[in-house]
């Protein structure tokens, strides 16, 4: 039978982009203006919201944390003075050393994490685990449907509060940009399931807050967002983006993230409140390639535009970013909850690299073949 554990222990140079591949986008300030009237009306007459007080020490439960996020997450809330529980499935090593963190730092913080293991879909030990432990605040990193939630909620009537990651891939597609916190969903969206979860969270009375980032990237990270531009400069090739490459887009450090999952922790302000939480810059397709080789200390790439509709991939994917406009306005949760991101974009990939790829690490192994059929292609044209 599973049983909580206790673990025994066994920046860069700011650099800046061309400004022709950043975008400030001051028109932000009509989005600014809409979330924060929309605020005004459900945070100052908050209907049952629960009071949390941040400094206090609280019984806190991560949904994941071996990865990527809930990583740096829980090592912020340890060093506040948490009492911080992982509950995973225990395939994973429950901590790690993190590059650059010192043998002490690692020793104190693993002898200070517990490990809850289990599945989260096997719901009748979720309600019979948490019920049995009792946590006061929950943060749930790797939930994507609604149905396993309601357990945790069933099992913890007097949960102090929920903090959900979402995701900016919510958002319906619009001509209007960038996407602000009241903006229309997509109920067909592959993440229709945090959009249901929201949903559950705000029917079921708790007090919640959902972040919704757009991008993640940093040290550690399992999507291959900068890793691929990473693998593709190392190995001298050229770059290819589809379509113009002047499509624009908008990443966000993990470490700014678990920032701002900390910042809405017994924040009454953040009470059953939806965040935009990103990088405070746009960025083009190209630029963002420009701004992976500044970061790496790789020279210029060579940038090769292809369309899309010409190849047929299969399964693979080109590509790791949707072909389109895709940024969120982060203004909601800088003026709301006094938080604003650390990194600007050529930091953090430095960030990331020098932590992670520099070193020799990587998530997934370099695969040129989509590349191959396009530059083949872009030879045939030229010759």
């Amino acid at each position: 039978m599973s049983k909580l554990v206790v673990l025994q222990p066994t920046k860069q140079p700011s650099l800046s982009l061309l400004p022709s591949s950043l975008s400030d986008f001051n028109g932000t300030k009509l989005c600014q203006i809409q979330t924060w009237l929309q605020y005004k009306r459900k945070v100052w007459q908050p209907k049952g919201a629960l009071h949390v007080v941040a400094s206090s020490t609280k019984k806190i439960l991560i949904m994941g944390g071996t990865r990527f996020i809930g990583v740096f997450l829980s090592r912020l809330l340890v060093k506040e003075g948490h009492q911080v529980t992982l509950f995973t499935r225990g395939k994973a090593p429950i901590t790690q050393q993190l590059p650059g963190e010192s043998d002490s730092e690692y020793s104190d913080f693993k002898s200070k994490i517990l490990h809850l293991k289990g599945d989260r879909k096997d719901f009748e030990f979720v309600k019979s685990s948490l019920s049995a432990e009792g946590f006061d605040v929950v943060y749930d990193i790797n939930g994507r449907e609604a149905d396993e939630v309601e357990p945790i909620l069933d099992a913890l009537p007097n949960l102090e509060q929920f903090i959900y990651c979402s995701s900016a891939g919510v958002y319906l597609k619009s001509d209007l940009l960038p996407h602000c916190e009241i903006d229309s969903v997509d109920p067909k969206s592959r993440h229709k399931g945090k959009l249901n979860t929201e949903s559950l969270l705000a029917s079921r009375g708790v007090n919640w807050t959902s972040l919704r980032p757009v991008y993640i990237y940093g040290p550690l990270n399992y999507n291959p967002v900068e890793e691929w531009f990473f693998h593709r400069l190392k190995a001298g090739r050229p770059i290819p983006i589809p379509n113009s490459g002047v499509q624009i887009t908008q990443l966000g450090h993990v470490k700014d993230l678990a920032k701002a999952f900390i910042q809405v922790l017994g924040n009454e302000k953040a009470s059953k409140q939806v965040f935009n939480i990103s990088g405070e810059k746009y960025v083009t397709f190209d630029g963002l390639a420009r701004a992976c080789a500044k970061a790496a200390g790789f020279p210029e790439p060579e940038i090769v535009h292809y369309n899309p509709k010409e190849f047929d991939f299969g399964k693979k994917k080109a590509f790791p970013f949707r072909d389109q406009h895709f940024f969120a306005s982060i203004e909601k949760a800088k003026h709301v909850l006094g938080w604003k991101p650390e990194f600007d974009l050529v930091e953090g990939l430095a960030d990331s690299y020098n932590l992670d790829f520099g070193r020799g690490t990587f998530r997934k192994e370099a695969d040129f073949s989509t590349d191959d059929m396009i530059l083949g292609k872009s030879l045939v044209l030229q010759a």
